[in-house]
């Protein structure tokens, strides 16, 4: 039986090395793991305004694993005046066992430091170099002349909120909030950033078992 795990962790795995988010926070209910769950068919839904953003988003989760479904087959104009009661009713009808919801808490402009660089680190000897060459020894002589400075540049980070909902017993068993920068025209590869952190804050606070 496929269970939440099996839906998230193992494509997880093979994410990118380089990562543009972080966990912010985290909180779980301590009397329930994912594992518990046995989820084999999870609603995936973007909380966003731009339409497009949101297909892409959802799209990607089922690219991990077609266990996870876009709620915009789902979920559209044409049934969003539904009550709790009749949405909770689709989704049990459609034989749905848990729910990831992701929005978009917050909006930061940061001023971080990029550090600059000295070549006089790599080409310390003025005369002779590692390779047992002379050629490049007057670089290393010359290189405090070509330091380069570091400098300030402002950075938009972007705060999205990430629920696990069990269906079971209609309750929120797992938060998590994410920071992202330099989400414009890398939506794709922000949401498997997301994911990727947290499978592995689900693993750091026993939501999953550890990786083997």
């Amino acid at each position: 039986m496929k269970k939440i795990l099996g839906f998230i962790a193992f494509s997880f795995l093979l994410s990118c090395s380089s990562s543009n988010t972080t966990i912010v926070n985290s909180w779980r209910d301590p009397n329930t793991s994912l594992v518990s769950e046995q989820f084999k068919k999870v609603l995936v839904v973007a909380l966003l305004k731009d339409d497009v953003t949101r297909r892409v988003v959802e799209t990607k989760f089922q690219e991990y694993n077609p266990g996870f479904k876009p709620s915009y087959n789902f979920l559209h104009k044409g049934n969003k005046d539904m009550t709790q009661e009749m949405l909770i009713k689709l989704l049990n009808l459609e034989k749905f066992d848990g729910v990831v919801t992701l929005r978009l808490v917050d909006t930061r402009v940061e001023t971080d430091y990029v550090a600059g660089m000295n070549t006089s680190l790599y080409y310390g000897n003025p005369y002779y170099n590692s390779y047992g060459t002379m050629f490049g020894g007057w670089y290393g002589y010359y290189s405090p002349y070509y330091y380069d400075p570091g400098y300030y540049v402002e950075n938009t980070y972007y705060f999205i909120e990430t629920n696990i909902f069990s269906l079971k017993n209609n309750n929120l068993i797992w938060s998590g909030t994410t920071k992202s920068s330099n989400v414009s025209g890398h939506i794709d590869e922000t949401a498997g950033n997301i994911i990727n952190e947290i499978v592995t804050q689900m693993r750091k606070d026993g939501s999953l078992p550890p990786k083997k």
